[in-house]
């Protein structure tokens, strides 16, 4: 049977972006199959390509969020190179941009305004806290984002609240962003016509955090912060194994802590005990709980915990840190590990999680350098030679260095 090609192919994407969640979710677009020219800045380009130099010299960021992409660098404060994009989207299916409050819309590069010109387009406006309302123009970072989301107050321990160790408000903005276009373009198939979408990371963030919402606003009272332990179940958290390792678990019914009581902390008598009884009674006496089961696994190996825990049936995990997730026996098994090229050479990255059977697999293109792309996208736009030459000496356009 021939192989599915990839769902996105065909289409296009031009993206004025930066940061993490615009690329985030252009990058999930072109990783399944979709063009997507990436607009930069001549003077460094996206500012994550300076966030740090931990891959090699590269961004981690960048490189996380940027692969399969062309560069094209343009200065978009001079109306020869915002003519530049805008025949590039006359040719696209999909704009993106998350530029600062009112930038697209001085430039003509918002939503409305382009969809009103070609109605096929989809074009997303990506933005902290959208285009209305009091919080409109603030200053919109990840961080700032987590704390007036109600993220952080619901991350860390009783005495000290943080905030994620991974950007989650500009991955949950990037993901929605991702399947806004897809529906878009499911629409488009249908109506023949594209249309604006709108993200905020504020809103996006707000319904990741559904469920410690809707237990405040119907139940009165916000979760609090246990740590790696579960707000409302127990036992649920991380306790130390006698070789240093720290083992997960999470009992979710009555049954199940019958079965680690007989089975691993080796006190069946407890399971029909009222204290322990129900999970009522567990959250009640915590406490006492995470006493008896840190003393039962205190007394055993990282693996024996492990496979002890599993025979009885109940969930588990160890406690990675980021070294043993690149090595995890899982994502080996599965293969999950590719290469893709980079100005510094080839660098390690993840297939994405979306996997389709049957069809070609992820397109995981190079990491581009800072305009590595830009002759030939001036030249795909119908510029002669001449033009070119005067965008490059005037600094309008810019190029990768050799």
């Amino acid at each position: 049977m021939d192989r599915l090609p990839l769902p996105l192919e065909g289409i296009t994407v031009v993206a004025v972006e930066q940061a993490v969640a615009a690329p985030f979710a252009t990058r999930q677009l072109a990783d399944l199959g979709a063009r997507v020219i990436k607009v930069e800045r001549t003077d460094g380009g996206d500012f994550a390509r300076g966030y740090d130099t931990a891959a090699r010299g590269l961004a981690s960021h960048f490189v996380w969020c940027n692969r399969g992409k062309e560069s094209i660098a343009l200065d978009l404060k001079d109306p020869r190179g915002l003519d530049v994009v805008r025949r590039l989207v006359a040719d696209a299916d999909v704009f993106v941009q998350n530029l600062a409050h009112g930038a697209a819309s001085r430039l003509g590069l918002d939503a409305a305004t382009l969809c009103a010109a070609h109605p096929r387009l989809v074009a997303v406006d990506v933005s902290g806290y959208g285009a209305s309302g009091p919080y409109a123009g603030k200053r919109a970072y990840d961080m700032l984002v987590q704390c007036e989301a109600g993220l952080v107050s619901v991350t860390g321990t009783p005495e000290q609240p943080v905030k994620a160790g991974i950007p989650a408000a500009d991955i949950a903005a990037g993901m929605y962003a991702f399947s806004g276009v897809l529906a878009a373009l499911v629409r488009r198939g249908t109506t023949g016509r594209g249309g604006p979408v709108e993200v905020s990371m504020l809103e996006a963030l707000a319904e990741w955090l559904g469920h410690p919402l809707h237990h405040t606003i119907h139940g009165g009272t916000p979760p609090e912060r246990t740590g790696l332990a579960h707000a409302v179940i127990a036992p649920y958290d991380a306790y130390p194994t006698a070789d240093g390792g720290r083992v997960l678990l999470s009992v979710q019914n009555d049954r199940e802590w019958r079965r680690l009581a007989e089975q691993v902390i080796e006190r069946p008598e407890l399971g029909a005990d009222p204290a322990f009884a129900t999970n009522a009674a567990r959250v009640a006496n915590r406490a006492r709980i995470d006493d008896l089961v840190g003393t039962a696994l205190a007394a055993l190996g990282c693996d024996e915990a492990l496979a002890r825990l599993e025979a009885a049936g109940i969930a588990c995990a160890r406690l990675r840190d980021l070294s043993e997730l690149a090595g995890h026996p899982q994502l080996a098994a599965r293969d999950r590990w590719r290469e893709v090229g980079s100005p510094v050479g080839p660098l390690r990255a993840l297939l994405p999680p979306i996997t389709l059977p049957g069809g070609d697999e992820a397109r995981m293109g190079d990491v581009p350098a800072l305009g590595q792309h830009t002759g030939a996208l001036l030249r795909a736009v119908g510029m002669t030679d001449a033009e070119i030459a005067a965008l490059r000496r005037d600094g309008v356009a810019a190029w990768a260095r050799a």
